[in-house]
């Protein structure tokens, strides 16, 4: 499937009085050792309602097709749109670091969201995620299933800090290459990389009717593009966002410590998998009222500047990351 928040704390202590010899700074200290990745677990929690309501919060990220999506038994309950599950991007259940884990995200909501261009809460950033990356309907806010998924990201994010997320949130930050993304070459590292899992069609690995209800899930390998793939309003619709998840989790498996593609490679498949067709979302062109915060690879106008939808799509990006940055101003009044 196809987003690094690293975090670096610099320290320096300057000592002087006035009239007295300056004192001598002390050695720098040994660099701490990184930070470790632990999310606890809810199979750990007794069977009482919170554990509960924690483990069916899990059950809904891992098996969301089948549970609120278009598989689950009671039509009223399908609110999502595709045969996606959360964890399709969240991987293993929102708790891979640098998978775009859940896990340390509790303490940072609300939180200032550049597309509506206001402070959201978590509920409405996983209702962000519903219309969007499972192209479909938002969740009722007060509803059991809500209360479910934040009780289970509230849970595995226990060890951050309220206020600041655990190292290893979203997917590390890769450096915007000086040229266009090349779907060509995309296609033949999709088909020698990434075809094994996602088929030569992009469209998955649909399991047999049996073992997706054994499973709770459609989709061994989740389709790419396609009815049955998130739409193009989502964040891995963008090249930039989906470069750096694929670099550092793809093919499943892979680690941000030791990735199998080069980042060319990583900005050329997703080039060639962006180019495919996927459901539209309506209303886009009310996204990033602030036009100045409209991220340079968001592929749909409208568009600010004397840059092609291609080049928005496909790149560079830093041709248009200095322009916004000239001329921020204008981006921000333009209608």
């Amino acid at each position: 499937m196809l987003i690094r928040v690293a975090l670096s704390i610099a320290l320096a202590a300057l000592l002087s009085a006035s009239g007295r010899a300056q004192t001598v700074p002390a050695a720098a200290p040994a660099s701490a050792p990184a930070p470790t990745w632990a999310v606890p677990d809810p199979d750990t929690l007794p069977d009482d309602a919170f554990g509960r309501t924690v483990r069916r919060g899990r059950d809904l990220i891992v098996k969301t097709s089948s549970l609120i999506g278009p598989d689950a038994p009671d039509p009223t309950m399908r609110y999502s749109g595709n045969g996606l599950d959360c964890q399709s991007c969240h991987l293993q259940a929102g708790t891979q670091r640098f998978g775009l884990p859940l896990a340390g995200i509790w303490g940072v909501f609300p939180l200032y969201i550049a597309r509506e261009n206001e402070v959201r809460t978590l509920e409405e950033r996983i209702n962000g995620c519903m219309e969007r990356s499972m192209n479909g309907r938002a969740l009722p806010v007060g509803g059991s299933e809500m209360k479910a998924m934040l009780s289970y990201i509230k849970f595995i994010s226990s060890a951050e800090r309220v206020g600041k997320p655990l190292d290893g949130r979203g997917a590390p930050p890769l450096p915007l290459p000086e040229k266009a993304g090349d779907p060509r070459h995309g296609l033949e590292v999709f088909t020698a990389t990434c075809a094994a899992c996602h088929g030569a069609d992009g469209q998955g690995q649909r399991l047999a009717p049996a073992a997706a209800k054994d499973a709770g899930r459609r989709y061994l390998f989740p389709p790419l593009w396609g009815p049955d793939s998130f739409n193009d309003g989502a964040g891995m619709a963008r090249g930039i966002t989906a470069a750096q998840f694929v670099h550092a989790n793809m093919p499943l498996g892979t680690t941000f410590e030791a990735p199998a593609l080069s980042v060319s490679d990583a900005f050329d498949v997703v080039a060639y998998v962006g180019a495919q067709p996927r459901p539209h979302k309506s209303g886009l062109e009310a996204d990033f009222p602030d036009r100045s915060r409209k991220p340079v690879d968001a592929t749909y106008p409208p568009f600010i500047g004397p840059f092609s939808a291609e080049q928005h799509r496909l790149g560079p990006w830093p041709p248009i990351q200095a322009w916004m940055k000239a001329n921020g101003a204008a981006a921000r009044s333009a209608d």
